[in-house]
Order: C-alpha cells, then sequence, then structure tokens
C-alpha cells in the first residue's frame, strides 16, 4: 500500500503540478492526511499534503485559502503551490492533495516553550490575529467569554463516556485513566462555572483553529513557519492564544511559563496593539475552563480507537495534567497577568 501511494503521489505531480520528482518519502505525522516529502531532480524540495476523505475537500479548499491569506499578512506561513490550472488544491486527479514549500531545519514547538521562544511567539501570534481580524468570513465582535464553553453539555458528555466505559470489564491502562479523568472533570465542573461567570465580554473572529504546538515550527528560538490551518471561523482570541501560551508540554516543564507568558502577551500586543486587554488577561482562564470541559482525547477509545496510538496518549495525560495546574493557579495567573499588562 505504501509504495503503491507513492507511485500515486509521484504520478499526481506530474499530471496536476508540473513536477517531476526524484524522490517521494512519507512523512509519518498526521491523522486526517499522509504526508510526503518530495525531492525534484533538481534538488528543489516540496511538501505534498495527501487528503484521506474526499468528501471533506471544500473544508480543505477553505483552510488553504485561509493559510495564504494569513501568508499575504506577512506570517510566517509556506507558500502553497498551485496545480497547472491555477487552483490550490487538486481535486479532480488521481489523489485529492495541496503542494507546499518544505520548511527544512526546524522542528515543532512540542519540546515546549523557554527562553526566546516566548516573544518570538507572541509577535507572531499577534500578527497573525491582526491579519486575519480583517478577514471578509467574519468581522471580530465581543461576545459574553462565558459561553466559551456549554457545561451542561460537557456534563452529559462527561456521564456518556463514564456510563460507557463502566459497562467495559477488559479496559486497556488507557481506558481506566480515561474514564477515571473522566470522573474528575465531572467533579470539577462547578468550579469551570465559576471561572466562566468571572469572565467579560471577549473577542471573537477568525483565528487559525488549531495552533498547537505540532503546528507551529520553530529553528531555533525563531519561528520557522505556521501549518494545518483549519478553515475560517469564528473563535475566542483568548482561545487561541492559550492554545499555544499555555501547551500542556510547556507548563509541564516547571514555572518558567509564569513568566514566559507574560512576555509573549507583551510581544503579542506590542504587534496587535488594538487587541482588547480583556482577551490578553484572560487566556489562561479560557483555556482552562474550555480544557476541563472538553472530553478530548478521554472519549477516542470509544469514538475513534484508531487514533489512539503513544503520542495521543501522551498527550492526553498530558493536557489533563495541566489543566489542573492552571486551575489551581487562577489567582496566582491572574495577578501576574494584571502586573505586567495593566
Amino acid at each position: 500500500m505504501a509504495e503503491q501511494m507513492v507511485t500515486a503521489v509521484a504520478g499526481t505531480l506530474t499530471l496536476a503540478y508540473g513536477v517531476h520528482p526524484a524522490e517521494v518519502a512519507q512523512i509519518p505525522v498526521g491523522t486526517a492526511t499522509w504526508n510526503y516529502r518530495v525531492t525534484t531532480r533538481s534538488g528543489r524540495q516540496y511538501f505534498a499534503k495527501v487528503y484521506l476523505d474526499r468528501a471533506s475537500m471544500a473544508r480543505e479548499r477553505e483552510a488553504v485559502e485561509l493559510a495564504a491569506f494569513a501568508r499575504s499578512g506577512g506570517v510566517p506561513v509556506p507558500a502553497v503551490h498551485p496545480t497547472r490550472e491555477g487552483d490550490l488544491v487538486e481535486v479532480v486527479g488521481r489523489l485529492p492533495m495541496s503542494l507546499w514549500e518544505f520548511v527544512a531545519d526546524a522542528e515543532t514547538a512540542e519540546s515546549g516553550l523557554t527562553g526566546a521562544r516566548w516573544p518570538a511567539v507572541g509577535t507572531m501570534l499577534g500578527r497573525l490575529h491582526r491579519h486575519l481580524a480583517t478577514h471578509p468570513a467574519a468581522e471580530p465582535r465581543l461576545r459574553a467569554g462565558a459561553e466559551v464553553c456549554d457545561l451542561k453539555r460537557a456534563r452529559a458528555r462527561f456521564e456518556r463516556l463514564i456510563g460507557e466505559y463502566g459497562r467495559h470489564d477488559d479496559l486497556s491502562p488507557f481506558e481506566e485513566w480515561a474514564m477515571d479523568a473522566a470522573r474528575q472533570r465531572l467533579a470539577l465542573l462547578d468550579r469551570v462555572a465559576v471561572v466562566l461567570d468571572g469572565l467579560p465580554a471577549l473577542t471573537e473572529q477568525v483565528v487559525h483553529g488549531d495552533l498547537s504546538a505540532l503546528n507551529l515550527l520553530l529553528r531555533g528560538d525563531e519561528v520557522a513557519a505556521v501549518v494545518d490551518f483549519q478553515p475560517p471561523r469564528p473563535r475566542y482570541l483568548a482561545w487561541e492564544v492559550a492554545r499555544i501560551g499555555c501547551d500542556p508540554r510547556t507548563v509541564l516543564l516547571g514555572d518558567e511559563w509564569l513568566t514566559g507568558l507574560p512576555e509573549l502577551l507583551a510581544a503579542y500586543r506590542d504587534e496587535h496593539p488594538h487587541v482588547h486587554v480583556d482577551d490578553l488577561l484572560c487566556c489562561v482562564a479560557v483555556g482552562c475552563a474550555y480544557t476541563l470541559a472538553s472530553t478530548y482525547p478521554l472519549a477516542e477509545p470509544l469514538d475513534a480507537p484508531a487514533s489512539v496510538d503513544a503520542s495521543l496518549k501522551a498527550y492526553g495525560k498530558a493536557r489533563h495534567e495541566s489543566a489542573l495546574v492552571l486551575l489551581n493557579r487562577l489567582t496566582e495567573v491572574k495577578e501576574v497577568l494584571n502586573d505586567a499588562l495593566l
């Protein structure tokens, strides 16, 4: 199957893009796509993203268009290469595919944010949000912060998970952990409600949509690229700032995030001076509440068992543990951010 896919990728590159590959090598990352590093006969490299679900191609095209829009605003997004017909996504050939500039000598932010990476990421994120505020899909607007998550729906989901896991006698170690974590989160929803009730109105606008450590590429202390945009839809700015500023692997490194996050937010505001300060002051509370009310990835063994691998298990446990850390330190964080930004 792998060799057949490589042959099909090479054929699509030639027919749809006029690119003649000397080598096509699969990159073992991604769940919704198969990804390949392409090297041409002249030595030029591309990143080919093959989509597994043709039915979702309208959404994928929107995501690629959003990435191109962000790049036009000076955000470090790899260039997408059009087909011979000028399309950003190939949908009629052998494989549905998009073709991108290859980002060499870069690593994901999975090792966490440290040192000079904090302000570098803040500058990139401020530029991204400032430019995406002009996207025609939705104008920025204020929305009640308490609506960042639906606790009634979250309660029902946790109860469903606990019930379904409880009906199985042969749970794996990860499933046993997921059931216990679901019980913990269900018991914490009343505390989450208090956090939500204390939030002011916050900005909602078009954002990246999946700005995780996996989708932020670093070269040393600099941001090399932002990848894997989602289709343009309005979401809370504070939520996206928390996605990367309070990434679980960063929070669990130690207490540096308490000094690094203010640096990220200060650099963000320097790049995006019209941002409402509440969007920055409340990012930790928003990220904490959203995570504790989420069933991801606790539900994956039931709903998407094929996605459960060692990486997901490790991320799930880190996400849960870091959310508990944030919850228990919200008062301290509020004081730190107030001192830094007000």
